[in-house]
C-alpha cells in the first residue's frame, strides 16, 4: 500500500470532446459507425449495435477516427448509455468519435490505459462522476468535472499488474462470448440445412410431394406447438433466486420462484419482437413475452429453430406499441418433419446445446469472479505488488 496515492482524475488524464457529425451525412449502411452512449453497456465495455448503428459517410477530420485500443468514456446519460462508462475500441478504422464521448488519453508516466478504463469503472468513481454532471433532462458530465474526480492510485507498474489481471478475466469472457456465437450459429445453419433447403441426411432417398416429403406433415402453426402469454411479475415482487425471469429479449433477473419447467423457449409478445430465446432450466416468462406451453410431442429444438426462422418482427398488430398476437401465426401453414427425422435433429444439434451451456455457466463465474476482484484491486485492498507477471510485447501502450 505504499505506492497508493490521494489524488485527482486530472493528474491521471485529459479527455478530448469528439466532433460534432452533421445528420444529413447519416445512412443505414456503410463503412465507418458513428460511436455514441449507446455502445456502452453495464458494467464498462463496449458492444457494436447491428440493429441500431449510424454510419456516418461525410468527410471530417482525420483525429475522429478511433484506434484500436483507444479508451473512450460517456459524456452523456441517454438512452441506454450509461453517464462515465468506459470502454476500449476493439478495432482500428471503424469508428468515430462524435461530441458525447471523450478519448481518454493518459499522462505520460502517471497512469496506464488498461488500469484507467478499470478506474472508470470502479462505483465510488462512477458515482463521483454522476454527482458532478448537469442537466435538466439529460444529464451530462465535462473533461473538468471529470477532472476534479477523487481516486487512490498506485505506482503505474502496479497499475499496469492491475489492468492485466482484470482484462484477462474480460478476454476469457469476450473469448467465450466468440465461441458461443459460432455454436449458435452452426445449429442455426444445420437447422437451415435440413429443414429449409431440405438437404437433410438420405433426403435423396425420400419421395416429395410438391416439393415436400411425403412423409412430413402439413398442419397449421398451432397444431404444432402451443403459445402463451407469460405471466406478471412486478419489479417490487422480484426475491432474489435462481431461476431467470424472461422478458421480450432477454433475461433481465432472476427470482425465487419459477412458472415453467425446461425446456423454456420464449419470443417477444410486447415492446421487442422477433427474438426468440431457450433457456434449459426453470424459470419466469414475463407478461410481455410468449412461452411454448406445449410441444404436442414436436423436438424443443425444432420448434426453437422455427420460431427463430419465422420472421416474426413482422407480425407487429399493435397501434404503437409493437405486438405479437399468436393468433396470426397460429394459422400459419408449415410442414413438420416426421418424428425420426426429429430425433436425428435432437441427436445432431443437442451436444451443440449443451456446450453452450457449459460456457454460459463458465462465463457467469467469470463475470462473478471479475466483480469481485474489480473493487478490491482497484482500491488496493487486494494487493499486487509483489506479484510476478509475465507482459506480453508490447503491453504498455502509454
Amino acid at each position: 500500500m505504499n505506492s497508493w496515492r490521494d489524488t485527482t482524475m486530472g493528474e491521471l488524464l485529459k479527455v478530448e470532446h469528439g466532433f460534432a457529425f452533421k445528420g444529413e451525412h447519416f445512412s443505414d449502411a456503410g463503412d465507418l459507425i458513428v460511436l455514441t452512449p449507446g455502445n456502452f453497456h453495464e458494467g464498462g465495455g463496449f458492444r457494436a449495435r447491428p440493429d441500431k448503428d449510424r454510419f456516418y459517410q461525410g468527410r471530417f477530420p482525420d483525429r475522429y477516427l478511433l484506434n484500436k485500443n483507444d479508451l473512450i468514456v460517456a459524456m452523456t446519460e441517454q438512452g441506454e448509455g450509461l453517464l462515465g462508462s468506459s470502454a476500449l475500441i476493439p478495432e482500428s478504422g471503424r469508428f468515430l468519435h462524435n461530441q458525447r464521448l471523450g478519448l481518454v488519453r493518459p499522462v505520460k508516466d502517471a497512469a496506464d490505459k488498461t488500469f484507467l478504463y478499470y478506474l472508470f469503472r470502479a462505483d465510488y468513481v462512477r458515482q463521483q462522476i454522476r454527482n458532478s454532471s448537469a442537466g435538466a433532462k439529460i444529464r451530462h458530465t465535462s473533461p473538468e468535472r471529470i477532472y476534479r474526480t477523487k481516486v487512490r492510485v498506485p505506482d503505474k507498474p502496479c497499475q499496469a499488474k492491475i489492468g492485466a489481471i482484470l482484462l484477462a478475466y474480460d478476454a476469457l469472457i469476450e473469448n467465450n462470448h466468440l465461441r458461443l456465437s459460432l455454436l449458435e450459429k452452426m445449429a442455426e445453419e444445420i437447422y437451415r440445412e435440413w429443414f429449409v433447403r431440405l438437404r437433410f441426411p438420405c433426403h435423396e432417398k425420400v419421395k416429395k410431394v410438391k416439393g415436400v416429403p411425403e412423409t412430413w406433415d402439413n398442419t397449421r402453426f398451432g397444431k404444432f406447438c402451443m403459445l402463451k402469454r407469460g405471466y406478471d411479475l412486478p419489479d417490487k415482487s422480484v426475491e432474489p433466486g435462481e431461476y431467470p425471469v424472461i422478458a421480450s429479449t432477454s433475461i433481465t433477473t432472476y427470482h425465487n420462484e419459477f412458472k415453467v419447467n425446461p425446456p423454456v423457449i420464449t419470443t417477444g409478445r410486447s415492446g421487442s419482437l422477433g427474438t426468440v430465446l431457450m433457456v434449459h432450466s426453470k424459470a419466469w416468462p414475463l407478461n410481455t413475452a410468449l412461452y411454448v406451453k406445449d410441444f404436442f410431442g414436436n423436438s424443443p429444438y425444432l420448434v426453437f429453430y422455427t420460431l427463430k426462422n419465422m420472421g416474426l418482427e413482422t407480425f407487429n398488430s399493435g397501434a404503437g406499441v409493437p405486438t405479437l398476437n399468436r393468433n396470426h401465426i397460429n394459422g400459419i401453414k408449415i410442414a413438420v418433419p416426421d418424428k425420426e427425422l426429429q430425433r436425428r435433429f435432437d441427436t445432431t444439434v443437442s451436444p451443440i446445446h449443451r456446450q453452450t451451456e457449459q460456457i454460459k455457466n463458465a462465463n457467469a463465474i467469470l463475470t462473478n469472479v471479475r466483480d469481485l476482484l474489480l473493487p478490491r484491486l482497484i482500491s488496493g485492498k487486494l494487493s499486487v505488488e509483489n506479484l510476478e507477471i509475465q507482459f506480453p510485447p508490447g503491453w504498455l501502450r502509454n
